[in-house]
Order: C-alpha cells, then structure tokens, then sequence
C-alpha cells in the first residue's frame, strides 16, 4: 500500500525567498574548524535549496600551505561529516566548481596580491559583477590588516560586504578603536557583526510570539511578569581551545555577546516595523538602561573534576594549555535589571557555563501568581505559569498552566502545551550559519550586531571585570556535570526563587 502524505500548510511560503545577487565569499582563516564544521556545511545547505546566487563562488584563505583540490576535498569531507541534509554528488560539484584557495599571511602584501589576482578571475569566469563578502573568522587582531587591505584594493565595481565572527574586540576600547578602523572605509550597512544565536529560528520567534500574538504583548511587562530566567548551558569543556578562553574567560565568550542579546530581544519594546535599524534600535534602548550588577548580584565559577553524562571528565586547570593556578572564570551568573517603565524592579537572571549538566538553552517567563487562588485553602500548591523558550536543543515553546485532573474534587496539577519546531513543521531547522550567511548576502542587517550595540555590552563586561580584578575567588568552586556554584542557587534564593529545572 502506497502512503501519500498530504502537503504541511504550515510550510506554505517558507520557501518563497529572493536570491541575492551574483558574488564571491571570501573565507578568511578558512583551515579552522568554524569553516570545516558550520560555514562549509552551511553553504551546501543553501545550494541543495537553490538558495545560493546562480552565479557564486568561495575562496578559501589562510596561512597553511594547500591547493585548490585539497580545499575542494577537505570541504567535501566536512560536508558529508557535518551537513544536514544527506550529500549529493550533483550538488557539491556544483558548489565546488566554484570554489579556490588562497595561501596568505595577513600581513603579507604578496599573499593579498595573489588574493585579488584570484578573485578578478573568479569575477570574469562566474561573472559575478564584483560583488564580494569577506567573512572573517580569524582573531580580532588580524581584522584592522584585513579590513585596511581590502580597503586599499576596493574598486568601483559591485558592492562589498564584510561579515566580522566574535569576539569584536577584547574591552570596550579595543572595540571602539577596531570599528573606528573599520568606519574609515566602509559605511555601517556593509559590517555584518555575526552572533549567530541571532541566526536561531527559536530566538527570531520570541518576535513572533510576542508582536503577532494579541494574548502575549499585553502581558509583557512587570505587572504581570514577576522575572526572567535565562540560561546558556554547554556539556562540553573548552574543546582546545585554552589559547583564546584563557584570555577571554565565560563573560567575553557568551555573556559579553549571546546571553545580553538575549536578555535584549526578550525585553524590547516593540519596533515600528521589522526593518534593521527599527529591531536594532530598540535592543539598543534595553542596553543603555541595563544597570550594571554589583558585587552581590554577580557570580563567577570554573569547573573542577567531575562527570558528564556518566563520563569522568578534567577540572578546567587540567585541560590542555592552561595556567596552573588559573583565575579564568567558566560559569558566570548575574541578577540583572532592566531600567525602563516596562521592566522597572523586575529581575532578569542569566547564567552561561562550560561543563554544567547538560546542553540547554532557554528562555523561562514566569509569571506572578493568581492573585487569589482559591484551591490553596485545600493545601495545594500551585505552580506560578511559566512560558518557556527552547533555544535549543529540542527548539519550541511550552506554556505551564494549572489544570484539573481527572476524578472527583478539584485537585489541580501543573500541565505543559507544547509546541515543537520539528513536529509542527515536519522539516529539519535550518543551522542559524545558513540564515545569517544568506542574509549578508542580501544585505539584510536584522539579525547581525550593529556598532552601539556591542559598545554598550563591552560597557557593562568591562564594569563587572573591573571589580573581579580586586578579589580572588577560590578556584574551581563547582564539579563538571552540575548545575554551577552554590552562589548561583543563593543568588535566587535570596529573593525567595530557584532555577527552573526543565
């Protein structure tokens, strides 16, 4: 017997998209594992949607020694490692019919010579009008040479866009003079500040949820919300990559960039229309009016010896090329405030860490208690409602309310209306990588951090670092495979809440 599944109308129109217009990406540091496992694997995605412009090709940059096949082939392999969707043949050999390579040291003029020779023949052979976006995911310190090159070999031809990875400058001085540098050659709509949280379906639908829904907007504000909870939890330790955490530590690596932007998307008013600058324009507004937390209301944390999921794992010091001794924070949990009519004295608690429990992502609304509930007279203890956001894994969202259970007299228990991304729309979400590459090519900012933006949020970091630096907490203060240090329970406990276990 044959099964005909009848079409999903909720996928009616999601496919309905313009392409951008004909153009060469260009990866600097493109031997990284960011290019092998999501860049890469990103662009066959859109090339098996058809998504990609018809006239497109890749140049790989870096400073390792490879030709133009090897790329070819190392990308293959991180494709069929990495992709989505199942490979086809037919597509990548169209895809890497396009695809170069560059060797090229940063500061060698001889490598940015060869660079360009590639791309004016990439140009005439794809006929791609002299349209490029550079994608830079390389350290912040090798960008101001980048930007400034490609400044220096800018012609009159097509348009130019750079997308720039995290972390965007080290403080907020580095920050300021890294897009002052940039400002003397490109306008604020050719920089694409890339934090790809912003790229996730579940964090673009607390838009959604919020402005297309008459039920929600209503009650978004501090007479009805008693707080927020926020988490950003990773399983996985620093995976290698001491060189950087220890210079950056947890509040330059999610807190300074993920964790405020979702803090900001939850508490924005909402924007005139959905165009960059309207959506930018108010997060910018929730920024500015963060208060910056004191002492008390910040905790700091780095993982000791522990297990995860079963699996004995190493204490933070022990991972390979970090300091003995080192002060590096893993676990970082705030009490925030959002100073505005909408938010006033309603707190926002975050909390971002490396070897926690498990891999999560949420975005928890709890809302004030019933004002009389009259079941409570029959000792029962209703939980307050709560809206929760899965960013991550098992996207969707899920709404707590109190309901009676089957039988005699009103005993009332909590129950959960689920919606699943995966159930409702029978097809796999897009990785953010795929959403935020299409829309540079567009031109399309929405998503991306604009320059004020990541000030605002180097002002408040380098305001909580400053005051880290005048003690010395005791070093590692919780196990791997936990929920973080007792100072984060405390931190709710104080004020008579508790971390939601979902």
């Amino acid at each position: 017997m044959t099964v005909t599944l009848e079409p999903n109308p909720l996928l009616e129109g999601l496919r309905l998209r313009r392409r951008p217009d004909p153009c060469l990406l260009v990866i600097f540091g493109a031997s990284g594992d960011l290019t092998a496992k999501k860049l890469m694997p990103a662009l066959y995605a859109l090339a098996l949607r058809r998504l990609l412009p018809e006239r497109f090709g890749v140049v790989g940059a870096a400073r390792s020694e490879e030709s133009d096949d090897e790329f070819r082939e190392r990308m293959k392999k991180a494709v069929q490692d990495h992709a989505r969707d199942p490979f086809r043949d037919d597509v990548w050999e169209e895809l890497a019919d396009g695809m170069r390579y560059v060797t090229l040291d940063f500061a060698d003029d001889h490598g940015e010579d060869e660079l360009a020779r590639t791309l004016a023949e990439l140009d005439e052979e794809r006929e791609t009008e002299g349209n490029r976006v550079y994608y830079f995911a390389v350290p912040p310190s090798a960008i101001g040479t980048l930007v400034e090159e490609i400044a220096e070999r800018r012609t009159a031809d097509g348009w130019i866009r750079l997308v720039i990875e995290k972390p965007f400058g080290h403080d907020l001085h580095s920050a300021r003079e890294l897009n002052a540098q940039i400002q003397q050659h490109f306008s604020e709509n050719e920089v694409f500040r890339i934090d790809h949280y912003l790229g996730k379906e579940t964090v673009q639908n607390m838009l959604a949820l919020r402005f297309a829904n008459g039920i929600f907007e209503p009650i978004w504000n501090r007479q009805f919300i008693d707080h927020v909870q926020i988490t950003v939890a990773e399983s996985i330790g620093i995976e290698g990559r001491a060189g950087y955490y220890e210079q950056a530590g947890a509040i330059r690596d999610i807190f300074q960039n993920h964790l405020l932007q979702l803090v900001a998307i939850t508490a924005m008013e909402p924007p005139i229309d959905f165009t960059a600058d309207s959506v930018r324009n108010e997060k910018l507004k929730v920024l500015k009016a963060m208060h910056t937390p004191g002492p008390k209301h910040i905790v700091r944390g780095q993982y000791g010896l522990g297990f995860v999921e079963g699996v004995e794992v190493r204490g933070y010091r022990e991972e390979d090329g970090v300091a003995q001794g080192s002060m590096t924070e893993t676990f970082v949990a705030a009490k925030l405030f959002v100073d505005n009519w909408r938010w006033a004295d309603t707190p926002f608690y975050v909390r971002m860490g490396k070897r926690l429990a498990r891999r999560e992502t949420t975005i928890a609304i709890q809302f004030k208690r019933a004002p009389h509930p009259p079941f409570e007279d029959a000792g029962q203890e209703l939980r307050p409602n709560v809206l929760l956001i899965h960013v991550q894994p098992n996207e969707g969202v899920s709404l707590a309310i109190g309901a009676k259970v089957p039988g005699q007299g009103m005993a009332i228990r909590t129950v959960h209306m689920d919606f699943l991304y995966g159930g409702a729309f029978r097809e796999g979400l897009p990785d953010a990588y795929e959403r935020l590459i299409l829309d540079a090519m567009l031109g399309d900012a929405t998503l991306f951090t604009r320059s004020d933006e990541i000030e605002e949020q180097w002002a408040l970091v380098d305001a909580v670092v400053a005051f880290w630096q005048r003690d010395r907490p005791s070093f590692p203060n919780y196990a791997a495979g936990t929920w973080g240090p007792s100072g984060a329970e405390e931190l709710l406990a104080r004020d008579g809440r508790s971390w939601g276990r979902h």
